[in-house]
């Protein structure tokens, strides 16, 4: 778990990447060295980007590659400018936007042999979920049980997302959960 003091110091890096990228300027590459040990270490991140409780962005990464303050940067700033579903972020924009940071857990496969059974396992509201099968993958963060609350529709949405039928069933279905530790800049940093 983070503290206060860290997850302030994620929201504002996260913010002066996308500052950056509003200036015309690269995102942001922080000095990982002027970071204590829990936002130096390899972590995962997914940067959502809301106006007006809707979605304007979302980017990360699944599995760790580089420390948590460097995903976070690159996460705010593609959010921000990369996401293919929408446009990049504008100034007009910015005063409205609210950052969402959910850090990842380590994903761990479920094991299973029907629908049913996976079905059985899914923790609503808490699981993230990955999901493939040969070259389709996706994944839904926790927070995607606000909007499906249904264990069935949210396996259904995932298989969709992934680029597969809502009814697809194959033996080589692979699915991983993962947990988040999420925060926004609603509340403010003191």
């Amino acid at each position: 778990m983070l503290n206060n003091s860290q997850r302030c110091q994620l929201l504002q890096v996260a913010r002066q990447s996308i500052q950056n990228g509003l200036q015309g300027k690269p995102a942001l590459r922080p000095d990982v060295t002027l970071y204590d040990e829990a936002l130096r270490s390899k972590k995962a991140s997914f940067v959502t980007l809301t106006i007006h409780n809707q979605l304007r962005g979302c980017i990360g990464h699944l599995e760790a590659i580089q420390a948590l303050v460097d995903d976070v940067a690159e996460n705010a700033f593609s959010a921000a400018f990369s996401d293919s579903r929408f446009s990049p972020l504008t100034s007009a924009e910015w005063d409205e936007t609210e950052i969402h940071i959910s850090v990842l857990s380590h994903a761990q496969p479920l094991a299973f042999h029907s629908e049913a059974e996976l079905l059985q396992q899914l923790r609503p509201g808490i699981d993230g979920l990955i999901l493939q099968d040969g070259y389709h993958r996706g994944t839904f963060l926790p927070s995607v049980w606000e909007q499906l609350p249904e264990k069935s529709a949210f396996l259904t949405q995932l298989k969709n997302k992934a680029g597969l039928p809502g009814n697809y069933w194959s033996d080589n279905l692979q699915v991983s959960r993962y947990t988040t530790e999420s925060f926004s800049d609603a509340t403010p940093c003191p």
